[in-house]
């Protein structure tokens, strides 16, 4: 094959001179994006290769990259003005990175606009337009419905026939590593007919998700289209305040109980590095209606874990445990049937709107995304090598989400961590 082809997929035999990227999980084959900023400086986008980032703002400056448009977007503070571009320019973009990371004589062009990733200060990687969660994984929706339900069926009628989803709130949408502040609000009263809570949530959460990051604008995407309208992917944590949410849920649906913070991870990883971890997606039955078929493999061979670390742990150096691993290839409704349904009655993508797949959980016990399903909604804490007991977050956890790839033939892939820790509210 090429060294890059026109969808921007890398010879798995591709090779930098960057000392440590190959087989670090974000080699070549990689190269996510993201908004960071070094000596305080204004953020701008640069492109990761292995421990160390490229400053595209500057590779423009010196007139390395080859595309005009391309060379004014990367001097934005977030990926927006390139994700409006289209795929002819990320995919152009990827080409002359790999270009100029793979042979040795760009080496003295670039050396002094890499810098070490941890000399950056990462921002959100976007700018927030929508955000939409859905809810994909039928393990989740199953386990879920099998606590609040327990004596209905736990799918209800319209989950297999449409990726069911709620709008949330873009303006608390946070990157990787910000504090997540212990949300306030109202739980179900204590005594039937009784005056609701108030307080601090005592049921704090988390939810292990993938997010994916469009261009536009486009509207009625078709399943056949979104390769062309998604960038890329991003690990998610849609926290959750469980007492909140249960109080409030009905009938319209998830509000202040999600809205409080989301992490996003700092780096989007491009669709395209995805290619050779798709796989087949699990058969749906009933078939879904027209606008929802897929032809093409879309389920993401992803490793899925969530790690966590209590201040006492911490305290002790007491090494993170990992409390859930799957992985997201099972998840029911792919991406772009997610966009599809979100488009179809017209709705319009705009660069940078983001989109959550949900909580992914797996069929078997310890690979649950959220602790509402490891804990069993706080009948069975589940227990830390620490010694530590955990039915829901308390003050000075701390949670990271991590993903990667592995596949015969090709350099593995490492998602850029989800990462935050819950300070106590300040109400």
């Amino acid at each position: 094959m090429t060294l890059v082809t026109e969808q921007g997929l890398v010879d798995p035999a591709a090779r930098s001179w960057v000392v440590g990227a190959d087989d670090s999980g974000f080699g070549l084959q990689h190269l996510p994006l993201g908004a960071g900023a070094s000596s305080g400086r204004v953020p701008t986008i640069w492109a990761r290769i292995g421990d160390h980032a490229v400053n595209l703002a500057a590779a423009a400056q010196a007139d390395l990259l080859d595309d005009p448009e391309v060379a004014d977007a990367v001097a934005a503070p977030n990926l927006n003005p390139l994700l409006a571009l289209g795929p002819r320019a990320w995919h152009g973009l990827r080409r002359r990175l790999v270009e100029l990371l793979v042979h040795d004589g760009a080496q003295h062009l670039l050396n002094s606009l890499l810098t070490p990733v941890a000399n950056l200060t990462m921002a959100l990687p976007i700018d927030v337009g929508d955000y939409v969660d859905f809810y994909s994984s039928i393990e989740h929706a199953r386990n879920v419905g099998r606590i609040f339900r327990p004596d209905d069926e736990p799918l209800l009628p319209n989950w297999r026939h449409l990726p069911i989803g709620y709008h949330g709130r873009a303006g608390t949408i946070v990157v990787s590593g910000t504090e997540i502040r212990r949300p306030v609000g109202q739980r179900a009263p204590a005594a039937t007919g009784g005056p609701p809570g108030f307080g601090p949530s005592t049921k704090l959460d988390i939810e292990l998700e993938l997010a994916f990051v469009t261009g536009g604008p486009r509207a009625r995407v078709t399943t056949d289209e979104a390769a062309d309208v998604v960038f890329g992917v991003a690990l998610l944590n849609d926290w959750s305040a469980r007492d909140i949410q249960s109080w409030e849920y009905r009938p319209l649906g998830p509000f202040l109980g999600k809205s409080f913070a989301t992490s996003l991870a700092a780096w989007i990883t491009p669709l395209a590095a995805l290619t050779p971890f798709r796989v087949p997606q699990p058969a749906q039955d009933p078939a879904p209606l027209t606008y929802l078929a897929v032809r093409d493999d879309w389920g993401l061979d992803l490793d899925l874990e969530v790690v966590l670390s209590t201040a006492a742990m911490r305290g002790r150096h007491a090494p993170p445990a990992v409390i859930s691993g799957g992985n997201a290839a099972g998840l029911w409704w792919t991406i772009p049937q997610q966009l599809a349904h979100a488009t179809v009655n017209g709705a319009t993508t705009r660069p940078g709107d983001l989109y959550g797949t949900g909580t992914i959980s797996g069929a078997s016990p310890g690979s649950e995304g959220s602790l509402l399903e490891l804990a069993n909604d706080g009948r069975a804490p589940i227990t830390l090598p620490s010694g530590d007991q955990r039915t829901w977050l308390e003050d000075g956890d701390e949670v990271v989400l991590r993903g990667s790839a592995h596949r015969n033939g090709h350099p593995p892939l490492r998602l850029a961590e989800a990462a935050g820790r819950i300070v106590p509210t300040d109400a």
